[in-house]
């Protein structure tokens, strides 16, 4: 992984920047600082860990020196770009690394060294996984304390308007609350990235009249949060701030202020791109569900069999996902149908050889889904190897975003919370997804008797525009009589 050194503007402090992550990805958070100011650094050493939506990366520094200044605390959002760490080097300035004197002496506008542009020859800051970025970005400014802490704000004298004319009640209190706002460049609307003026339409804050502490009069989100803050005690939404709430009638929660019986969370990195997965995927392929119940009493024995022997090899896992997931596996090579996807621009059903077998993973930054590449070309003792190492992965936040990238078909495994089933939503881009639920004892009617066996129930949920009724019925009938008699694994594999 290649990373950015970019020449500070004081001679031999040199700034790192938060490096390109690709895909449409504009931002990460920093999750784990793993130096402090005045820590020495060596080339190639890890400095942070970073969140993107896909993943948890490690950030390593490209030069040696002694740290002087983290930029941002753990747990802030930091566009592409912006320098995150500054470091005095070893030596004057760094090979390259002098700036004019002019610059050297002339502070930032939040009190941190401006950083000169890095030099052609210099290495492009990229992730694991991602391509360089073209130009460059500067650090965002840090929030702007609208109203000075313990002092009111005083509305000014309403603005004049037109006889006849209206204004719309949030914008009119958001512009008497707010001081004075730099007109935006040009004259013309209201200069933010997209990401800024979605978050501005979610809070209900009308940009014009937002003061922009960015480039060139850019809104940020910073600028966002102080103005919602600066406004949480001086009008509620909707509320003309010369209007004061009836005695003994409580005001409505202002904006961007929390109720107390309220707590607010940021959606951020993997929530988010799930979210948007999900709403894509849930409006786009039409769904259909399949349930069977299944005897797994045999299944179940070979489990415990497999363990006690430890026949697969010494340090393997042996669960009854891994059983399952061999189970579908053959189910699909029977039925190769559906380990396909839909290609909406040609308007063309894509078929796929390998299967890459992804698997759902609950971990503490959410739900994440990486795949076993060519599962179905690995033998039981390979896929037990990759399934224990792609679980064990994902539960430490460690997952490479190349091995959550194109799954064919996906297992969720609902039955470790005692649920017995329910409809899974398709990973975007998949043919089908199988959840397994909670294997427990239940009466069944076994040669002729009723009999307590350990039974579960699959649900299997298809995009009906590639696989038919009979197509997904026979999949997952497929998977239920391997389950519910595992010697076909041999017989029929």
């Amino acid at each position: 992984m290649t990373t950015t050194a970019v020449a500070g503007a004081a001679a031999g402090v040199r700034e790192f920047r938060m490096p390109d992550v690709g895909e449409g990805l504009t931002e990460a958070e920093i999750l784990k600082w793993m130096v402090a100011p005045g820590d020495r650094v060596h080339d190639g050493q890890v400095v942070c860990e970073v969140e993107t939506a896909k993943a948890a990366v490690e950030l390593p520094i490209p030069f040696d020196g002694v740290v002087r200044e983290l930029h941002f605390p753990e747990g802030t959002m930091v566009d592409v770009g912006t320098s995150i760490i500054a470091v005095e080097v070893d030596g004057p300035a760094g090979a390259g690394a002098a700036a004019p004197a002019e610059e050297a002496q002339a502070p930032a506008a939040d009190g941190a060294a401006a950083a000169a542009e890095p030099e052609a020859e210099e290495r492009q800051a990229v992730l694991v996984g991602y391509g360089p970025r073209s130009g460059s970005a500067r650090r965002r400014p840090r929030k702007v304390q609208l109203t000075p802490p313990g002092q009111a704000q005083e509305a000014p004298a309403p603005a004049q308007v037109p006889s006849g004319a209206e204004t719309p009640a949030p914008a009119a209190a958001a512009a008497a609350a707010a001081p004075a706002a730099p007109s935006p460049v040009g004259g013309g609307r209201a200069l933010a990235k997209p990401p800024v003026r979605k978050m501005a339409k979610d809070m209900g804050i009308d940009l014009s009249v937002v003061p922009p502490t960015g480039p060139e009069g850019t809104v940020t989100r910073d600028d966002l949060r102080a103005f919602a803050a600066a406004n949480a005690s001086a009008a509620a939404p909707g509320t003309p701030v010369e209007e004061a709430a009836p005695a003994g009638q409580s005001a409505a929660p202002a904006l961007g202020a929390a109720v107390e019986d309220e707590v607010r969370v940021p959606i951020r990195g993997v929530r988010r791109a799930t979210a948007q997965a999900m709403v894509a995927s849930a409006f786009t392929a039409p769904h259909v569900t399949e349930w069977v119940q299944v005897d797994v009493t045999r299944t179940m024995k070979l489990v415990r069999k497999l363990k006690e022997t430890g026949e697969l090899g010494a340090g393997l896992r042996v669960s009854p996902m891994l059983l399952i997931a061999r189970a579908l596996l053959v189910a699909v090579r029977r039925n190769p149908e559906i380990n396909a996807r839909w290609d909406e621009a040609n308007q063309e059903i894509v078929h796929r050889r390998a299967v890459n077998l992804g698997i759902a993973a609950a971990t503490p930054r959410g739900l994440l889904v990486p795949n076993i590449k060519d599962a179905g070309a690995k033998t039981l003792p390979e896929l037990a190897e990759a399934l224990g190492s792609l679980i064990s992965t994902a539960r430490e936040g460690r997952t490479a975003p190349a091995d959550m990238q194109g799954g064919t078909i996906t297992i969720t495994n609902v039955g470790v919370f005692g649920v017995d089933s329910g409809t899974p939503i398709l990973n975007p881009g998949e043919a089908a997804i199988l959840a397994v639920g909670q294997v427990r004892e239940l009466p069944w009617v076994h040669k002729g008797k009723v009999v307590p066996r350990q039974v579960t129930t699959l649900a299997l949920s298809f995009d009906h525009r590639l696989v038919d009724g009979e197509l997904g019925s026979k999949v997952l009938a497929d998977t239920a009589a391997i389950l519910e008699r595992p010697k076909r694994l041999l017989t029929w594999s």
